[in-house]
């Protein structure tokens, strides 16, 4: 899989490099490859932003600088076979699902918009599916971009040592996971739970489907009613 992004900032991204995602990257499961607009401008200092048109504050990321960039990540390959992701706060809620669609994609382009915003002509030239990590502002898409990333790789086949721990992840199923304990048996007074010390695997994964079920019930019941409602 190949995930190119296109970004000002570039060097944000050495997270990218350590854990699961490096690991995957060593490992020739999926190339990230950056693509820096100011790369693309004819400006002499490199500028991508200007000043918007009707007045305002803020700056306005230039539309030719981002078009360059993103053919230059889609090469020669058909446009329709590139799925084109414009990280936005008006796009729509990021979620499990998408993260696995996205993952069965070969080539993923993600463009990371900053300051007031982008020039609209790029989204009305391109028409890329506008994506958000949630309904709060931030000052780039850096950081979605790189939460994407993460939630993407660790469901490629042989990114995680055992897929079944990704497949007991919060909202893999629809809902939260279960509680999970590890040693010491017991932390100040609070015992683990005496069906995971017993050994009974069928009894364990019981108690986990239904612990399951009642902390979604207790934290996420708007969770539950969508699960219903897809029935």
């Amino acid at each position: 899989m190949r995930i190119d992004i296109v970004t000002l900032f570039p060097e944000m991204f050495a997270p990218l490099e350590t854990s699961i995602v490096g690991r995957a990257r060593e490992n020739g499961l999926v190339e990230i490859r950056f693509f820096n607009p100011r790369d693309y401008t004819d400006d002499p200092h490199r500028k991508v932003d200007h000043p918007q048109f009707g007045g305002g504050e803020g700056m306005v990321m230039a539309a030719p600088p981002l078009l360059e960039a993103v053919e230059a990540a889609i090469g020669n390959e058909d446009r329709k076979a590139v799925r084109l992701v414009l990280l936005s706060p008006q796009g729509r809620v990021y979620e499990q699902k998408l993260a696995g669609d996205f993952g069965e994609e070969d080539h993923l382009i993600l463009v990371c918009g900053h300051y007031k915003g982008i020039d609209d002509r790029f989204v009305e030239l391109l028409q890329p599916e506008e994506i958000s990590i949630g309904d709060f502002v931030l000052t780039g898409g850096e950081i979605p971009a790189m939460a994407i990333v993460d939630s993407i790789v660790r469901l490629l086949p042989e990114a995680v040592g055992g897929f079944g721990s990704v497949e007991e992840d919060s909202f893999y199923t629809g809902l939260l996971d279960c509680p999970r304990y590890t040693r010491p048996r017991s932390v100040r007074g609070i015992e683990v739970p005496s069906v995971l010390l017993g050994g009974n695997h069928e009894k364990i994964g019981g108690w986990r489907k239904r612990m399951a079920a009642e902390m979604t019930r207790q934290k996420r019941p708007d969770l539950l009613e969508k699960k219903e409602s897809e029935k």
